[in-house]
């Protein structure tokens, strides 16, 4: 087990947003000054079928979808050659997963807002949720002015 791995991890909800580029970014950062692992989690949607073809069907392509917005995030991430990196993908309610997460975290980051955005809102709905109900400290990083 790495020093690393001993100490615990930082975790980093991504969604594809540049509001989540930039958490991601803060996170690799704190993550390299605090020696810690860097746990990157993307959530995407868990389907339910109603008519039509089952959602069985669907699970492989949304999920091979999901590993595709994965790869992107990691291959745009500046150097991380230093920190360990972990990739989560899991099927959910990106809130409620991330608060889960961040039961084995020292600190879970999100962005402001992610790809659900609303013109003049200082948060979106997962970074309130994170903050009041995530069992270790939250950082929410701001877009830049």
């Amino acid at each position: 087990m790495s020093a690393a791995r001993a100490q615990g991890k930082i975790v980093v909800g991504v969604d594809g947003s540049k509001h989540a580029a930039r958490a991601l970014s803060w996170a690799l950062e704190e993550a390299r000054l605090r020696g810690l692992v860097l746990n990157v989690v993307y959530v995407f949607p868990a389907l339910v079928s109603h008519a039509g073809p089952t959602a069985h069907e669907y699970y492989p392509q949304v999920e091979k979808e999901a590993e595709g917005v994965m790869e992107r995030v990691l291959a745009a991430m500046p150097d991380h050659s230093d920190v360990d990196v972990e990739r989560t993908l899991v099927p959910g309610n990106p809130s409620a997963q991330l608060v889960e997460a961040s039961r084995e975290a020292k600190l879970l980051v999100v962005g402001s807002r992610g790809l659900g955005e609303f013109r003049g809102m200082l948060l979106g709905s997962v970074s309130i949720h994170c903050v009041q109900q995530a069992h270790c400290p939250v950082v929410v990083v701001r877009e830049e002015d």
